[in-house]
């Protein structure tokens, strides 16, 4: 039987059969549950009980949720609010999150979604399968560290971030086409960067095992859920050294403006927060390759740093390019890489539109190529085609689940060479 919590809980939602499915669901593990059917109701219990979490449906009569969740913000700005909605989106879910909302879950609820959301909000220890998922992580980050030590100078004294606070961003996905967004979330150490819907009853964690396509962008997938394009935001998160981040989005993390910019300035509006469990680097022991085919190949060797040098060959107008990235700290990243936008070639865009592979490509969000020249922007740097073709090697790099110390060297590759090189050191260092 559950311990009783002293935790005051408000459901707010005008059909009984949901506000009773909620109360059992929660009384059940202990909390003390109160009920209003409408908007009044609820700011009355709000200012008289002063509970620590309101789970408020967006569709209510007389005044919606929407509204309702800013007069709750203003007359109680300490309360979290958690938004349910049988007919939101991540629009919706952006919305009410930018007003102040803790989080969005979607109906029918889960079970497991709706648990998590709530010990989230309240600020609770995970829960027993949290808690041996996160020591079995605790545990693999042992025996990856156990061979990688020998090769490391100084690898410890790293640790574990998260955002200290939740941040949301909205867009378009490049190759769907669809309106997405990402809502982030904090998480207590040894969580990883999970990715989910917007409801987190399920999630998909950003490791090499999860890969499932790497054809013109990196997809993740797993237990239900598909995240497609994850690599430029994937590679903001390694540079800034984001361990633990939930990260709900809608099918495809949004291009932006085809660079990282963007999603850097999300982590700094959001601040990192420094956690005191540590966090290893994976320590390149000896030179990695594949490739070789038709020029195209991919290594990494050991070094002092995390670094990447890509060279590039295309007819012109792009010509040979070539690029050296050593990784010092965020603000190195952000000025060299994050800027440089995703490109393709006119030639080859009726091909993949066929292929239904940029349904969301804008003048606004990519550099397009003619045979002469680029045709709609002015380039950021004269190597802008390597240098962002060393952040996609940045992101997918971090599909490991841990930065890393090596020096990559690249020329004419893609995702599939990245993933392919992955796996080779994954099976090697028995990671």
């Amino acid at each position: 039987m559950s311990t009783k919590r002293t935790t005051e809980t408000i459901v707010v939602d005008d059909e009984e059969r949901i506000r009773e499915s909620i109360r059992e669901i929660l009384t059940d593990e202990g909390y003390r549950v109160i009920e209003a059917s409408d908007g009044s109701k609820a700011l009355e219990l709000i200012s008289k009980e002063r509970p620590r979490l309101v789970l408020l449906d967006i569709w209510m009569p007389k005044v919606d949720g929407i509204e309702l969740l800013k007069e709750i913000k203003k007359q109680a700005p300490e309360v979290n609010v958690v938004m349910v909605s049988g007919h939101g989106n991540i629009h919706t879910a952006v919305a009410a999150t930018k007003l102040g909302a803790f989080d969005f879950i979607e109906k029918p609820l889960s079970l497991d979604g709706l648990l998590l959301t709530v010990r989230r909000a309240l600020g609770e220890a995970a829960s027993v399968e949290e808690k041996e998922r996160g020591s079995k992580a605790a545990k693999k980050k042992g025996r990856s560290r156990r061979t990688t030590v020998s090769a490391s100078r100084s690898g410890d004294g790293l640790r574990q971030k998260t955002l200290k606070k939740s941040v949301v961003i909205s867009g378009q996905g490049l190759h769907s086409g669809i309106k997405t967004g990402l809502i982030l979330h904090p998480l207590p150490p040894n969580s990883g960067i999970l990715f989910s819907g917007i409801s987190a009853d399920a999630t998909v964690p950003a490791h090499l095992d999860y890969v499932g396509s790497t054809g013109y962008a990196t997809s993740l997938r797993g237990r239900g859920i598909v995240v497609g394009t994850v690599e430029h935001f994937l590679a903001v998160l390694h540079s800034y050294g984001i361990s633990n981040l939930l990260v709900k989005t809608h099918g495809e993390i949004p291009i932006m403006d085809g660079s990282a910019l963007e999603f850097c300035r999300l982590i700094e509006e959001a601040g990192i927060e420094e956690q005191e469990e540590e966090w290893s680097e994976i320590v390149i022991d000896r030179p990695y390759r594949v490739g070789e085919q038709n020029g195209e190949s991919i290594a990494v060797e050991p070094a002092e740093t995390f670094g990447v040098r890509y060279l590039l060959s295309y007819p012109k107008p792009i010509g040979t390019q070539e690029y050296t990235y050593l990784s010092k700290d965020p603000e190195s990243f952000k000025e060299e890489i994050a800027p440089a936008r995703t490109f393709g070639f006119l030639k080859d865009m009726e091909k993949l539109e066929q292929l239904g592979l940029i349904n969301g490509g804008r003048l606004s969000n990519c550099i397009l190529v003619d045979d002469e020249k680029v045709i709609n922007t002015e380039l950021r740097f004269p190597e802008e085609f390597a240098r962002h073709k060393i952040l996609d090697i940045v992101g997918d790099f971090f599909l490991l689940g841990r930065p890393i110390r090596g020096m990559v060297t690249a020329h004419m590759t893609g995702h599939a060479d990245n993933i392919a090189l992955l796996r080779e050191i994954k099976l090697e260092m028995n990671l």
